[in-house]
């Protein structure tokens, strides 16, 4: 694994006319892991979207070391093809680095297309993606959602193994997640006042 490295200076997150969130600043080294909590709307999947390089800061700045993968709502599987197709797809492009399909489930569904599968289905799905990967950053948005309590287990003892091989997590999730010495990043402590938007953001 490439070595792990997420940091944010005085970062601001614009949606529309509304400010979400301004000032943030964090530094996450290998083994680090932060669980960004708060209310819908208050900006969880944009911060993601922000430290992923998929959208431009308001203000401020992200650095990133190593390769970073994204797990949301939108599992990048083809939803016409075969499971085990759409995840062949990935795998030739990300190497051959073993997704661990028996242990999540997906062992029985390869046949199936993506559109059949089930929400918990599909999100264990994007994880045998990311696992396959091999990125040294995961961010991980409403990983639980969907899942039962032996997959949510699951997915919290891979963030853990994740971090012990020096790898980095960061979970937005309005649910707990465990995990050892996991950070509590409240989204909601750089929210602005109120709903308008400054000429600058200080």
């Amino acid at each position: 694994m490439q070595e792990a490295r997420l940091s944010t200076r005085d970062l601001a997150c614009r949606r529309g006319d509304r400010v979400l969130f301004r000032g943030l600043s964090l530094a996450l080294k290998p083994g680090e892991a932060l669980h960004v909590t708060g209310a819908n709307g208050v900006g969880k999947s944009s911060l993601l979207r922000l430290l992923a390089g998929l959208a431009r800061p308001f203000a401020g700045s992200v650095e990133r070391t190593g390769m970073v993968g994204l797990l949301d709502e939108r599992p990048a599987l083809d939803p016409e093809a075969p499971l085990g197709r759409a995840l062949g797809f990935w795998s030739r492009i990300d190497g051959d680095a073993p997704c661990r399909l028996a242990e999540l489930g997906l062992a029985d569904l390869l046949d199936v297309p993506v559109r059949y599968l089930s929400t918990g289905q599909r999100k264990r799905a994007a994880m045998a993606r990311l696992l396959g990967q091999s990125a040294a950053v995961w961010l991980l948005d409403e990983p639980l959602n969907g899942l039962d309590r032996d997959a949510a287990a699951l997915f919290e003892r891979l963030v853990g193994e994740h971090r012990k091989s020096g790898g980095i997590a960061v979970i937005a999730s309005h649910q707990p997640f465990a995990g050892e010495r996991l950070g509590q990043l409240p989204l909601s402590d750089y929210a602005l006042p109120d709903d308008s938007l400054p000429d600058h953001v200080a």
